[in-house]
């Protein structure tokens, strides 16, 4: 691997709209650090299966983590290949003509076996990262994991070397006759916001005041 790019592999080379395609490590981490979660696909019994769940990443390592007992995970943790998927939607992309239609968007696609961590120590401090990656300073004031907690737990980690970016932006592209044709035709955006804070129903708000003041 190059120290910007990520090395072209078979399961990464772009076929389809290869000048969307990017192996720029820097461009990847964005796009996997400005989500929360990711989709995650392997073949079990024969069969293949998806699901969706949160990650984070540390330099070139990527994890997930679920209940010890997810067979997806199981499946992974047992040797099973992984394809890994996260994407943004920037916006409709609104054309001219009906096939024209598209979106813009980033996506990064991790192809990678597993390994399961099993040092305690360890998956603590990756419990750490991911709680500081969805609200940095929370760590300090929240409970950790007990022992039993940790062990329901199962951590994944990856080494990103099968991974590729591939990103939509900018206008529509339409046939050129079809420039001339009486129809709105740009990008409807699209951005993920977060609303105020919605306090939990249980919520005592003295003990936040007592904690405060302590």
């Amino acid at each position: 691997m190059s120290e910007t790019d990520y090395d072209i592999q078979p399961q990464t080379k772009m076929v389809r709209g290869p000048k969307r395609a990017s192996y720029d490590r820097e461009t990847v981490h964005r796009i996997i650090d400005e989500a929360i979660i990711c989709h995650v696909s392997a073949v079990l019994d024969g069969r293949p299966v998806m699901i969706p769940t949160a990650h984070w990443r540390v330099g070139e390592q990527f994890y997930i983590h679920g209940s010890s007992k997810n067979r997806v995970l199981g499946a992974i943790a047992d040797g099973a290949e992984a394809c890994i998927c996260i994407t943004h939607l920037d916006g409709l992309v609104m054309a001219r003509s009906a096939f024209h239609h598209s979106a813009n968007y980033r996506s990064v696609v991790i192809y990678g076996k597993a390994r399961v961590m099993e040092d305690d120590t360890a998956k603590m401090a990756q419990s750490a990262v991911f709680v500081e990656k969805l609200a940095k300073g929370r760590w300090d004031t929240i409970r950790h994991p007990n022992k039993q907690e940790l062990k329901a737990t199962m951590f994944l980690e990856f080494d990103m070397e099968a991974v590729s970016a591939k990103i939509r932006s900018g206008d529509p592209v339409d046939d050129e006759e079809d420039y001339a044709l009486p129809v709105w035709a740009g990008v409807l955006p699209c951005h993920t916001v977060w609303d105020a804070p919605i306090d939990d129903s249980r919520l005592d708000r003295s003990l936040l005041a007592d904690a405060t003041s302590a």
